[in-house]
């Protein structure tokens, strides 16, 4: 079922080689650090939104959300609409106060509020959830290309780190956003051919309608209120947490381009969904048997001709490696900013810098690949929302006090915060099934933390 033409591959031959052409291109338009990390803050709107959609729309916004599809239905759309909302609260409100604060990373929004131990807390600790996302992508990629060539996981974590490498250590933001605004077009080709491909086969909506249980498949919440809405507002914190989107933001040229990059990415991100929501329901009616992860690209295989079908598994491959590069990019330039040159080298040459951020970029893509090969059967999307989750907790609640409340809050509390918000987390996603997603504990634990801080500081200003 899953055997390639020479047209398969000819057609994911050439998308990779310009894809892969565009991002060494941009790197010669790298001179330093901060043209890599920030692109130099003069991406225009559509950079910005490239920058941010070529990060969120990645495995689990299209091969993740199709699996999960195949097993649940609509509650499947939750990752897709909360990455909408998610932009949509980033343009309308922190947008400004974001460029205002003229830090490069939430981490130093944090220490500048509260001081460098809690800048060193909330890296090592948000750390774990930059990493489950790029996990995510691995996953994805193992199914995609399991699916393709038959690779077993070493291999394709292997193939996956070579193009997550070539596709963001070259160029850095440059890279990401002018390639996220490429994949942005292939992606919407891809999901909206394959999406009106399976409504022609499967009979339309009413097909669908008859041949899959109603309260399983046209249900919104169907594993649930506190999981299924757990998982989009753990997914809505989480772009507002996550230093990939804020750095996204930050790069714009100005705050009116910034926010318009937020807000286009609002509009354009939640529709991916609903297309690969069909995918996955169409495969779970005509292939009911089939590994649910593969269910995409197999679609794509069996149902498209053969040159495009090539052309959209090389597009749902550069969709999971540029979120996952992205994410690399992100935690790369925190350890650099946060860590080492506050710490270990105070004075380093440019140049050097440059090449220390691009080696821990390719670490960062090594230590996730190892750690996929014990989990090659979880759900990918299970990783998009824990890794959404786990960053808000440590990140979401101190920097909402750094932009919007200064001076108000004291460096302890919003250290414990931080703390109280992850091991809060953590004891319930591995100790109690609590039938919803384990962040409204997290973030209501770490919030309880930073109002007693504010209670606190008020009286003794009285």
């Amino acid at each position: 079922m899953e055997n390639l033409t020479a047209s398969h591959i000819i057609g994911a031959l050439v998308t990779l080689i310009i894809i892969m052409g565009i991002g060494v291109y941009s790197g010669k338009r790298v001179k330093n650090a901060s043209d890599f990390s920030t692109g130099g803050h003069r991406a225009s709107s559509l950079l910005v939104a490239g920058t941010i959609i070529g990060t969120l729309v990645g495995g689990s916004s299209t091969v993740g959300t199709a699996q999960l599809a195949y097993n649940y239905g609509f509650s499947a759309w939750w990752f897709t609409l909360g990455a909408g909302l998610g932009c949509l609260i980033l343009g309308s409100g922190f947008v400004k106060p974001l460029k205002l604060s003229c830090c490069n990373t939430i981490q130093e929004m944090i220490s500048s509020e509260y001081g460098q131990t809690s800048g060193i807390i909330t890296t090592v600790l948000s750390s774990f959830g930059i990493i489950l996302n790029i996990v995510a992508q691995i996953l994805a990629a193992n199914a995609l290309l399991s699916s393709m060539f038959g690779l077993d996981s070493v291999e394709s974590a292997c193939v996956s780190i070579l193009l997550m490498s070539v596709y963001v250590i070259f160029g850095g933001v440059l890279s990401t956003g002018i390639l996220g605004i490429i994949k942005l077009v292939l992606i919407y080709f891809s999901v909206f051919l394959g999406a009106a491909i399976a409504l022609k086969l499967g009979g339309g909506f009413s097909g669908f309608y008859n041949n899959l249980n109603h309260q399983q498949y046209f249900n919104l919440v169907s594993r649930g209120v506190g999981i299924d809405v757990g998982d989009g507002f753990s997914v809505v914190l989480g772009v507002l947490s996550t230093q990939t989107y804020i750095q996204a933001v930050i790069s714009g040229k100005n705050i009116k381009e910034a926010k318009k990059g937020a807000l286009l990415s609002a509009a354009i991100i939640p529709p991916i969904g609903i297309g690969s929501i069909l995918i996955g329901m169409y495969m779970k009616i005509n292939y009911p048997y089939i590994e649910s992860s593969q269910a995409f690209p197999l679609f794509i295989i069996n149902n498209i001709p053969p040159f495009i079908s090539g052309l959209i598994l090389a597009t749902l491959l550069i969709a999971l490696v540029g979120t996952g590069s992205g994410m690399a990019l992100g935690f790369s330039t925190i350890i650099i900013n946060d860590i080492y040159k506050k710490y270990i080298s105070k004075n380093e040459n440019i140049k050097n810098e440059l090449v220390i951020t691009r080696i821990v970029i390719l670490l960062t893509l090594v230590v996730s690949a190892i750690f996929t090969l014990g989990n090659l059967k979880t759900a990918i999307l299970t990783w998009g929302f824990m890794s959404m989750g786990l960053r808000a907790t440590v990140l979401i609640i101190p920097m909402i006090g750094a932009l919007f409340f200064k001076g108000k809050i004291g460096s302890k509390f919003a250290v414990l915060s931080s703390v109280f918000g992850f091991l809060s987390f953590l004891v319930c996603e591995t100790f109690f099934d609590l039938n919803m997603n384990s962040l409204f504990i997290g973030v209501s634990i770490s919030a309880l933390t930073i109002l007693f801080g504010l209670s606190k500081h008020h009286k003794i200003q009285q």
